[in-house]
């Protein structure tokens, strides 16, 4: 019954096949419609290299800092160091106010700006609280000079924020505005509100953009180039900084992925068909499968981000295969002396319901994705299986409409006959070697298979995206530098939310916060090391010293809830704006940030829930403890990464299984067909394990992505084998028959798979070389998996007898 329906659709094809060739300018004046009018929507394509892109715009860790920037602004910062070998040297001070001067005045999106010019300086003269900038007064000789140092230097708050605890570097903080200008009536940030009760207003305010957060970064780096020198050497990191590289990176990959994808699968065409058509007419159908995806892209307002930069070169590679299938057994039953018609519908009776079903499946794998609670992951899933499919769509109309076009004919000479005799050869050889040498194809494939379970039990987990560049690049080296002159650029937030108006007035918080900063800034567990704190009670330390004479020994939090009122009080008319950086209007909520260097996001996730027991220890349940800010956002996506791509490994697996027994009409077969499917997957994740290489948002795309493609050739193994072997009874014969037909375009397709993904080890991006390097190296142990482990699986199932027979 199985075989029968499989005829009946396998006819469907050739007819379906004659009926194209009939109305082939009809069929290729429909798919330019189509194509042009998707097309249009081009260029409303977006990037974005956020860290909140991340994650879907309702994951309740998004809606959390969504309410913190409404409340506290941006989080990031841009840093730009300096390093001297004097910061106090007249000639210094007077080129970094320059430089703060030209920074504040001409740098678009700055919501604030803090150096060692305006750096917040807090004293007492009597009863009186005054709260100036550290140079109000403009030194002038050697003394005031010195009175300066000495008041800088002894400046808890600046240490690692301003200055290097060495005073060879001081750091100019820019602050950038949280949100975007895009459609903004009046200041982004008007209204200082409690917004951050209210997440699902903040959720529907865009955040500054991609454009805008690079427009700013060039401005700066525009300006600081001027300054630097020998004396005054200048180097600009900080979150935006690395976005801004980020963001130039995936615009240099993409365009050179596409531009050596398109090489690598013209060349491997030529030398498979030796026409220029067999190069042509596969590459239309990507161009046009491309086009419709990135328009469909478009439509649906789904910005290129970090992982989705691959899609382009992706669906260029992928997409050739259903199409070399098809010209494969074109081209040679019309050498054969067949008419151009009868070719393409024999082509399509015969390659027709397996390349949809190796769409199907690539594309079950890909869907996998489209659940995932990282959001750039969930988009490849949904874009990359539409390209596959349409891909298909384009492989059965356009591409024997084209044949149908275009003037063809048999070749003529010996050098083709050659070629096909060689090739054919060395098939009939593989073939031979697998099913007479089966069991000892099997063992050794599965001492093999054994290897690579021991190493994937070694693999680590990792999200770093600030380490994917390299050390050359001059962000990492400023990056690096931060990390070791400054304690860090990057922080993670914490909000204590008292739940009640005046509720930062009660001693035993602000007291809880004291203990919590001397605290955290002893934490060196591991990667993990924090540099510095920040939070409102740096401000009422200073202020209660300030109002006790200067004195050092009242550097610290009142015990009086009545005090703690009034030096709020006086600090708010002194004409400082500071407390808002920390509190919110109502004196409910208070900001607590952690300055640290870059580290592992896997990290992170754990220092979140560290963070949120020190906090509940010292301040008591009756608080809301929201950790969050963007190193949070990084951990949360790390911990979604892990949980989705274990969802997509077993949806894909099982899908792909129940789509193999479907098609080969047979349990048991079904089931053996997935062990060259599955292998690949195991032997790379134990590559990973043994070299040590980790596994991040990119590497662990693998598994699902290598399950989807390397079923292809399964499939086309199995439906041919099943047809031969059903007519023959005879499992070599069947299976040289197969490798003979199929083997071919089997080859190419994986030899473009491989190089496909071999590209992008030409990526700046380390995480990019790694996925490059380990899915090609999948495709290509798939390859040999059908053409050894799945006929000696065949030879064992079917038990063939000496000679060859069942």
């Amino acid at each position: 019954m199985h075989t029968q329906l499989r005829e009946k659709i396998e006819d469907g094809f050739g007819h379906f096949a004659h009926l194209i060739y009939r109305n082939h300018w009809k069929v290729l004046l429909l798919v330019l419609l189509f194509v042009a009018g998707l097309a249009t929507q081009l260029p409303k394509l977006m990037m974005d290299t956020s860290t909140e892109g991340f994650l879907h715009t309702d994951d309740p860790a998004l809606t959390a800092y969504a309410g913190f920037r409404d409340q506290f602004g941006r989080d990031e910062v841009l840093a730009i160091a300096v390093t001297a070998p004097d910061l106090f040297d007249l000639q210094f001070l007077n080129k970094l106010k320059q430089l703060h001067e030209e920074l504040r005045d001409n740098v678009p999106y700055l919501d604030d700006i803090t150096s060692l010019i305006n750096a917040r300086n807090t004293r007492g003269e009597g009863s009186t609280l005054i709260v100036e900038d550290l140079l109000e007064e403009w030194p002038e000789d050697a003394a005031a000079l010195a009175a300066v140092k000495k008041r800088a230097m002894g400046n808890a708050f600046y240490r690692n924020l301003l200055l290097s605890e060495d005073a060879t570097t001081t750091v100019i903080v820019i602050k950038t505005e949280a949100y975007s200008s895009l459609g903004a009536e009046g200041d982004a940030l008007d209204g200082f509100d409690d917004a951050f009760e209210d997440d699902a207003t903040s959720i529907e305010r865009q955040f500054i953009t991609d454009d805008e957060n690079s427009e700013l970064v060039i401005a700066a780096h525009r300006i600081a180039e001027r300054y630097n020198g020998p004396d005054f050497q200048v180097r600009i990191g900080g979150g935006p900084e690395v976005m801004y590289k980020l963001k130039q990176v995936m615009q240099t990959n993409m365009e050179r992925f596409i531009r050596l994808a398109f090489g690598a699968i013209a060349i491997a065409l030529f030398i498979m068909f030796r026409r220029i058509t067999g190069v042509v007419l596969p590459l239309l159908v990507v161009l046009f499968s491309l086009l419709s995806t990135l328009s469909v892209m478009a439509i649906a307002g789904i910005a290129f981000k970090l992982p989705t930069q691959i899609l382009p070169s992706f669906l260029m590679a992928v997409g050739v295969g259903a199409s070399v299938h098809v010209l494969a057994v074109f081209f040679r039953h019309l050498q054969q002396g067949n008419s151009k018609e009868d070719s393409i519908a024999y082509a399509m009776r015969h390659s027709g319901l397996a390349i949809v079903m190796t769409s199907f499946t690539t594309a079950a794998g890909l869907i996998s994705f489209a659940g995932a609670e990282v959001a750039p992951i969930s988009d490849l899933g949904i874009l990359a299986s539409s390209g596959v499919l349409l891909s298909l769509l384009f492989t059965i109309l356009l591409l024997p409409a084209l044949l149908s076009i275009i003037p063809l004919k048999a070749k003529s000479g010996r050098s083709a006959e050659k070629r096909h005799a060689a090739m054919d050869r060395i098939v009939i050889g593989i073939a031979d070697f697998a099913t007479s040498r089966h069991k000892l194809v099997l063992v050794l494939s599965s001492i093999i298979i054994l290897i690579g379970i021991i190493g994937a039990t070694k693999v680590r987990f990792s999200h770093e995206p600030y380490k994917w560049m390299p050390t050359s690049m001059s962000v990492r080296q400023a990056g690096d530098f931060l990390d070791q002159k400054m304690g860090g650029a990057s922080v993670v937030e914490v909000v204590v939310d008292t739940g009640r108006e005046n509720g930062l007035y009660q001693p035993h918080i602000l007291k809880g916060l004291e203990r919590l900063k001397q605290e955290i800034e002893q934490i060196r567990e591991g990667p993990v090391t924090i540099g510095k704190t920040l939070s409102v009670v740096d401000i009422i330390r200073e202020t209660n010293r300030a109002l006790n004479e200067n004195q050092q020994i009242f550097y610290t939090v009142p015990d009086q809830r009545d005090l703690i009122a009034q030096e709020f009080l006086l600090f708010e008319n002194s004409g400082s704006d500071d407390l808002e950086d920390f509190v919110d209007s109502q004196f409910s909520k208070a900001r607590f940030t952690l300055k640290m260097p870059w580290t592992d996001s896997i990290h992170l996730y754990k220092l979140s829930d560290d963070l949120q027991k020190r906090f509940h220890q010292q301040l008591g349940n009756d608080v809301v403890i929201t950790v969050t800010g963007m190193n949070a956002l990084l951990g949360r996506t790390m911990a979604a990464t892990i949980f989705s791509m274990t969802q997509s490994y077993i949806i894909a697996a099982v899908v792909i299984t129940i789509m193999m027994i479907v098609l080969l009409g047979d349990l048991r077969i079904g089931l053996i067909s997935m062990i060259p499917n599955l292998a690949p997957i195991i032997l790379t994740v134990g590559v990973m394990g043994w070299l040590d290489l980790p596994m991040d948002l990119f590497t662990i795309l693998i598994g699902s992505i290598a399950i989807g493609l390397a079923v292809d050739d399964t499939i086309h193994f199995m439906h041919n084998f099943r047809r031969y072997h059903l007519a023959s009874g005879d499992v070599a014969d069947a299976v040289r028959r197969t490798l003979l037909t199929s083997g071919r375009a089997m080859l190419v397709t994986s030899i473009v798979l491989c190089l496909g993904f071999f590209i992008y080890m030409f990526s700046i991006l380390t995480n990019l070389f790694n996925f490059g390097l380990l899915t090609g190296l999948a495709i290509g142990i798939a390859l040999l998996a059908d053409f050894f482990l799945a006929p000696a699986l065949m030879a064992q199932f079917y038990k063939l007898d000496t000679r060859g027979k069942r």
